[in-house]
């Protein structure tokens, strides 16, 4: 187990993601998302942020445990894209499952998107540090 590169590897996830959540849900496109009923209220963003280190520190910790083809950023990219449509899955559609929307149809894609964007930028980062961890410790 290399804590370091799960260290990394959970800061890398945390840096990119509570950003772009934030200025995409809040920034950008804040009145869609009340329209959608992303939000009770206002978002709360202390506990946004402990999720996003609390999610950033597992997927960190199980990369090296899964079996992928394939070497740093083509391995973390084939990773994310798993864990990507695992989260799209509790995310995106059980949401439109549980409340009704006014257009689902653009909220999937709005999330989608959003969700690719961040997944493919954390599985680039976590294959090159895991690669990384890997030449240090040969």
């Amino acid at each position: 187990m290399n804590i370091k590169a799960i260290i990394y590897g959970a800061f890398a996830y945390t840096l990119i993601t509570f950003p772009i959540a934030v200025i995409w849900h809040v920034v950008l496109f804040k009145e869609k998302y009340q329209v959608f009923g992303y939000f009770e209220g206002e978002p709360n963003f202390i506990i946004g942020l402990l999720t996003i280190i609390i999610q950033g520190g597992i997927l960190s910790f199980l990369y090296p445990y899964v079996a992928f083809s394939g070497k740093g950023i083509v391995r973390g990219l084939k990773f994310s894209m798993v864990v990507g449509i695992f989260f799209w899955s509790s995310h995106v559609l059980a949401l439109i499952a549980k409340q009704t929307m006014e257009s689902p149809l653009v909220f999937i894609a709005m999330e989608s998107f959003y969700l690719v964007f961040q997944f493919g930028i954390y599985g680039m980062l976590i294959g090159a540090i895991y690669e990384s961890a890997a030449h240090k410790n040969a």
